[in-house]
């Protein structure tokens, strides 16, 4: 029986998430057969935590469905064995790259990797906390029955389960690797009103992110396209393409990946900073790994805190970081894109070493091209007035430690691809939090199903 993994990462409110994402679990378990472990990695405060408990608890029992609700104490136990058994050096900076004090968008990601290893699944397929799914004729539409469909499948028998096939013949004998959709509704990153006020502005920040050796025309489609998602046409039928995956239409509040990459690979552990979950889409894109992509959209939706006050420069706070890791992303991009299909070993493995070396040159790039990014956004933002020059000015003081601190991100990305097999070898022999050595065991021989639903860990 097929064990995976659906993951909730969540900081904030979300019981009604949980409830939802419940109901996939159901359905992938009913439909599809398969083992579910549904992970809420729980990072919220305490009165957010006993209300997510609830929910969890609240959950209808469902054959072949087990939910996981981990606090972050009971998450730090199991990273501390983890890295403990694992042997790797610095052991107190590894936990705090596995879990840091402040919010990481990959670190959360790479904690639902390492759990979903030690509980025995064959993939990780994660949601957000803010947005919900779409409906067609008042029943939900989840994305979990493209992912069961084909992930993981030789490429070449996949192809019988999509709308369209665009695989190529030197590719026909890879797993499907990556399996995702997008989201519709508001911009992924917040920052269309900044559209609103100057469009000449957002042209000019947004832009940032792109190489700096691309031309105008090529920065003119990255701004056009980015944040944009599935657009906003609602879900009416199905749409599936095998291929090369277009990750420009994959989100992570709605992805699912193969063990054979996250167990490779992890994801950038930066703190603070947008998209730092995304490197994974590159690899498998580059490593020429085939991936399904639908149209199951999720739909975005805003938490109000990030438009106000504190809330509202935290977040351009993260932006501003996103655009500076582009410094030491970008080369690395360059090279796997360069290297291609080698990136793979003979069984179609991502190598991890070819990555890692790729990330240590990066790290030590000049960083004019970052002191013209803070220039320019401090330009523009000053342009648009109001809060946004209240940012600048919060900004301005900050430029040096920010330039540090994205060059430390690079270096600490380094420090844990080296970590990472280890980890993941050491996540094996591992029980996750409320299971036993048995229960966390890989499906195999003597292995059977829950008899039902539990909700292990959740006080």
């Amino acid at each position: 029986m097929r064990r995976i993994c659906l993951a909730l990462p969540t900081n904030r409110p979300c019981a009604d998430t949980i409830a939802a994402i419940g109901d996939e679990a159901a359905y992938a378990a009913g439909r599809f057969g398969a083992e579910v472990h549904l992970l809420v990695l729980d990072s919220s405060d305490t009165p957010s935590r006993a209300e997510h408990a609830r929910a969890a608890r609240a959950l209808t029992p469902v054959p072949g469905v087990t939910v996981h609700h981990l606090d972050e104490e009971q998450q730090r136990a199991f990273l501390r064995t983890v890295i403990h058994r694992s042997g790797a050096p610095g052991p107190d900076d590894l936990l705090d790259l596995m879990l840091p004090d402040t919010v990481s968008y990959g670190a959360c990601t790479n904690r639902a990797f390492l759990l979903a290893t030690a509980l025995g699944c064959t993939s990780v397929h994660r949601r957000d906390s803010d947005s919900t799914y779409q409906l067609l004729h008042g029943e939900p539409v989840f994305p979990i029955h493209h992912e069961l469909l084909t992930l993981g499948r030789r490429a070449a028998d996949a192809a019988a389960d999509v709308s369209t096939s665009e695989l190529q013949p030197a590719d026909a004998e890879k797993p499907v690797s990556l399996v995702g959709g997008s989201f519709i509704g508001e911009l992924s990153v917040d920052v269309g009103e900044i559209r609103e006020l100057d469009p000449q502005v957002y042209h000019d920040v947004v832009s940032l992110w792109a190489p700096p050796v691309w031309s105008d025309e090529q920065k003119q489609e990255l701004v056009e396209a980015s944040f944009t998602g599935g657009g906003t046409e609602p879900f009416t039928h199905d749409r599936s393409v095998l291929g090369a995956p277009d990750i420009w239409r994959v989100d992570m509040c709605n992805i699912a990946l193969d063990h054979e990459v996250y167990e490779r690979v992890p994801l950038p552990p930066a703190t603070e900073t947008l998209g730092s979950d995304y490197f994974l889409l590159h690899v498998a894109l580059d490593a020429t790994l085939p991936g399904v992509v639908h149209n199951r959209h999720i739909v975005n939706h805003y938490t109000p805190g990030r438009r106000t006050g504190p809330g509202f420069t935290a977040y351009q706070l993260r932006f501003t970081r996103f655009l500076l890791s582009m410094l030491y992303l970008h080369p690395v991009y360059g090279e796997m894109i360069a290297t291609g299909a080698a990136l793979l070993d003979e069984r179609h493995r991502v190598r991890a070493d070819a990555i890692l070396d790729a990330v240590r040159r990066s790290a030590g790039r000049d960083r004019a091209e970052n002191v013209r990014r803070l220039d320019v956004l401090d330009r523009g933002y000053r342009e648009l007035g109001g809060r946004y020059a209240e940012f600048a000015d919060h900004l301005a003081p900050r430029r040096a430690q920010l330039l540090d601190e994205a060059q430390a991100d690079a270096e600490s990305f380094a420090r844990l691809i080296e970590a990472w097999g280890p980890l993941v070898k050491a996540a094996r022999d591992t029980a996750a939090p409320g299971t036993t050595a048995r229960d966390s065991a890989a499906p195999g021989a003597g292995d059977s199903a829950p008899a039902g639903s539990a909700v292990k860990g959740s006080e």
